[in-house]
């Protein structure tokens, strides 16, 4: 097996060593049995793009190194049990696939998400028992829900699909499974960056079969990641807040999401629509149309080797998210650690670009950092957010996959 066919040339195989062992040791220790089959699904960042997918917009979205492991073994009991140390077993009874409001919010809920609605689409799955070990951070904003959701599809279109279901389709799988059974309204950008893997174009117009297109990041500069602080859980109704502001917009043009209102009509119909929508709504669409034109200004930079007007793309869109978006601190919360991860940021980096990392309100920031200055830039973010939570990530080349 050559892992630098799933992980890039510039990942450090001796990180992967020992996760990989004692995680085959586990399997066989606990199931008295070796484990089948060994699948990566890994975490994404995105790069440009911040809440414009649940809109219709464009994104840049890369799958990156870290992953969840998961060493499976097929069963023929119709159960899925998944097991991860320091958790309860997971164990779904693939004859009940139906919502359960008692798991919502819950890994469970995302199991049962996925399988029901793969069943959904007239394909018959079975069981499997899988031993899962992650360096995907939770909390940080590269998408643990979101590479646990592709990851038990593509093993369920491994062990009973041969394969049927294209990267696509297993985002728009597990992004059902989110939405519905999960329980928070996101878009597709996670689902799809981790299923397709490497540095992604989409343009979800039509959401279902986004246009895509593959890119290599700049030469010479690495993905920083800083875990900032702050607990997700209770900012699901901001995160919402978002998306249903842009669509309140949308709906004074008699549209359901701002990619069907053009840019031009809005601007010149901007008094009347202020009288039906906040002004934050207002800003937040402006942030939309804005963010649409950098990833196509991103992409040109890329195609043209342009890497200072890359950045400049992404620097422009960490400004905006804070300006317009407003997604950057929680509103009248004191603290404010990705505001201020972002400032220091701005201070240290000569040669690169930061911004508000996924969803924002707390948890993370990416920077891009030239690798003359990576070292320094971490060492200096360290000081501030602890050792743990800030890491160094590049793109690998493959989404979720089965790799023996």
């Amino acid at each position: 097996m050559n892992f630098y066919d799933y992980y890039g040339d510039g990942f450090d195989i001796d990180l992967l060593k020992p996760r990989l062992e004692n995680l085959l040791n586990a399997f066989r220790n606990n199931e008295g049995v070796d484990a089948d089959f060994l699948f990566s699904s890994p975490g994404r960042a995105e790069i440009l793009g911040n809440h414009t997918d649940h809109n219709h917009g464009k994104v840049l979205v890369a799958s990156i190194s870290c992953d969840i492991l998961a060493a499976v073994k097929k069963t023929d009991d119709n159960l899925i049990k998944i097991c991860s140390k320091g958790y309860s077993p997971i164990i779904i009874d693939l004859s009940s696939t139906e919502f359960r409001s008692c798991e919502k919010g819950t890994s469970s809920a995302l199991t049962r998400g996925v399988a029901h609605a793969i069943m959904e689409r007239g394909y018959k799955i079975g069981g499997f028992t899988a031993y899962l070990t992650s360096n995907v951070f939770k909390g940080a904003g590269v998408s643990s829900s979101a590479a646990f959701e592709v990851l038990i599809a593509e093993i369920l279109n491994c062990l009973y699909l041969d394969g049927a279901l294209s990267p696509v389709e297993k985002a728009v799988i597990s992004q059902y499974s989110e939405n519905v059974y999960f329980g928070k309204p996101c878009g597709l950008l996670d689902q799809c960056g981790i299923a397709i893997g490497s540095l992604c174009y989409l343009d979800f117009k039509n959401p279902t079969t986004p246009i895509q297109e593959k890119f290599d990041m700049p030469k010479g500069y690495s993905l920083v990641i800083t875990n900032t602080g702050g607990d997700h859980a209770s900012l699901t109704s901001h995160y919402a807040a978002i998306r249903s502001e842009m669509e309140s917009v949308a709906n004074v043009f008699g549209k359901k999401t701002l990619a069907e209102v053009d840019y031009h009509e809005f601007l010149t119909n901007l008094p009347l629509v202020r009288k039906s929508v906040s002004d934050r709504a207002l800003l937040r669409a402006m942030h939309f149309f804005g963010e649409n034109k950098r990833v196509e200004r991103a992409c040109d930079a890329l195609k043209n080797g342009d890497v200072k007007e890359f950045l400049n793309a992404v620097n422009d869109s960490g400004l905006s998210s804070l300006i317009r978006l407003q997604n950057c601190s929680v509103p009248a919360e004191l603290s404010q650690p990705v505001v201020l991860g972002i400032e220091l940021s701005r201070n240290i980096i000569k040669d690169g670009a930061v911004r508000v990392h996924g969803g924002g309100f707390a948890g993370s920031i990416l920077a891009i950092v030239s690798d003359f200055e990576r070292d320094f830039y971490v060492r200096e973010m360290t000081k501030v957010f602890g050792k743990e939570n800030v890491f160094t990530a590049h793109v690998r080349p493959t989404g979720t996959a089965k790799m023996a």
